[in-house]
């Protein structure tokens, strides 16, 4: 038997040339994931509990990558959190929250604490007649009064496919901050505010879909319930669907990529897998990106329990020569894995620990030796299995499950945004000195040279 070796990140560096970009301001990192799909940045943040909710995704989006929901909870839940993001910066509201004028204070009260919105239209049928907003009843004490009572009735609209200079003149002149969209019959047909146009002026970096809201991925598994979850997903428009399994050589991987592209007109990531074979195999079910990495990543046990894996960079190498982006899922701890993932052929980087102790992940941060940490865990770990299936309703049998993912506390870092930068900053870096103004001539002219392990020391290894 023929052993082949294999490197990782670690076991190489980028070789320098003569360049003609001078400043990593000039370069372009922006990338697509799948044909239709663009980051301005080349990072997605990993489908994992202890990483991707609502908050997680609106930030990396933001910031111009990507956040992918993780699926360890109910249909519902999950979809909820599609929601947030969409409704985060958003220019047109097509279905905004509406009361009718015989809602109460009390009952107001609550709905605004539940959605976390305090301004609605009010509606007879889909006609408005009125809006309600907190200055028409911060200070009122009598939680018997009604909306109608409340409410403003003459409201200033404008016409669905209002031009976005014409809504902030319209807002301006009439001194309000909220928008309904109308037709002639003063059917509510959307809503604009103030607060989301300021915020897609500030993020003109964003991932945004065709509508001008963030962008948002979700994740399912390949379990008797995939297709209700794909559609609860989908309802909730979600931009793509990553399926979120270590073993991606499992043909039920590919039947469920066939069975959602017939279905549905939406994005597929399928994954995970380290070999050509084993992309080639989900490129023909029709998955449209291909996540890459078995066992890379600092939460997964899968090489030690399992023997089974590849070095990161070789896989990313030889499965980047499937003629269809590759993701690399793992592995990445600094910003110079990133460059090397990409100049090594992944269109973009999933990352999970790094984004595990910001103020963006789910959970509290503890304390503990006057250091303040954050909790990760890995997918295929005891709790992350018991938890879901508890959060799922669904029957769980510990004694026969073994682990493939540990659990460990990180340190707390601050906001994601600050990672972020870090990582594009050294991304752009690597640039200047391969002479390359946007990713695809990054790839096009890197060279790496292996490592000694004095080497390794020299770069700090």
């Amino acid at each position: 038997m023929e052993i082949k070796n294999a490197v990782t990140f670690d076991d190489v560096l980028l070789v320098p040339r003569v360049s003609k970009v001078y400043s990593r301001k000039s370069v372009d990192t922006s990338t697509h994931i799948t044909d239709s799909l663009k980051l301005n940045v080349p990072i997605l943040s990993s489908n994992m509990d202890t990483v991707t909710e609502s908050s997680m995704a609106i930030a990396v989006a933001k910031a111009g990558g990507v956040g992918v929901i993780h699926r360890f909870n109910t249909i519902e839940a999950e979809a909820d959190e599609i929601t947030k993001v969409k409704r985060e910066q958003n220019i047109v509201i097509e279905k905004p929250y509406t009361v009718t004028k015989d809602y109460t204070l009390s009952r107001l009260l609550a709905l605004t604490t539940d959605k976390g919105v305090s301004s609605f239209p009010v509606v007879e049928g889909k006609k408005l007649v009125g809006m309600i907003t907190r200055r028409d009843f911060q200070f009122e004490e009598n939680g018997a009064k009604t909306v109608g009572e409340l409410m403003t009735k003459d409201v200033i609209t404008a016409t669905k496919g209002v031009s976005l200079d014409d809504a902030k003149l319209i807002m301006q002149k009439g001194k309000v901050d909220k928008l309904p969209l109308v037709d002639k019959n003063m059917t509510l047909l959307g809503m604009i505010t103030a607060r989301d146009i300021m915020l897609y002026d500030g993020y003109s970096n964003a991932s945004k879909d065709r509508k001008g809201r963030l962008m948002v991925g979700a994740s399912i598994g390949i379990g008797s319930d995939y297709m209700d979850r794909v559609i609860g997903l989908v309802k909730a428009e979600a931009d793509f669907i990553v399926i979120d399994v270590a073993n991606g050589y499992l043909e039920k991987v590919a039947d469920t990529v066939k069975e959602i592209k017939k279905r549905f007109d939406i994005g597929v990531i399928a994954g995970n897998v380290a070999t050509k074979d084993g992309v080639l195999n989900l490129k023909r079910a029709g998955a449209d990106a291909i996540k890459v990495g078995i066992g890379p990543g600092g939460a997964c046990l899968t090489r030690p329990v399992a023997g089974v894996g590849y070095p990161q960079l070789s896989a990313i190498m030889e499965c980047s020569r499937a003629g269809i982006p590759v993701i690399a899922d793992g592995g990445i701890k600094k910003s110079a894995d990133l460059s090397k993932a990409i100049a090594g052929g992944a269109a973009a980087a999933m990352i999970g620990g790094m984004f595990a102790g910001t103020d963006e992940s789910p959970g509290a941060i503890v304390t503990k030796e006057n250091k303040n940490y954050k909790f990760y865990r890995g997918m295929a770990s005891v709790n992350a299995y018991s938890d879901r299936a508890v959060r799922i309703d669904e029957a769980v049998d510990l004694e026969g499950y073994t682990p493939e993912g540990t659990e460990r506390l990180v340190l707390y870092n601050g906001s994601v945004v600050k990672i972020i930068n870090n990582l594009v900053g050294g991304l752009r870096s690597a640039m200047t000195y391969l002479n390359s103004r946007n990713l695809k001539e990054f790839r096009k002219n890197a060279r790496f040279v292996g490592l000694t392990e004095a080497g390794k020391k020299e770069s700090k290894y």
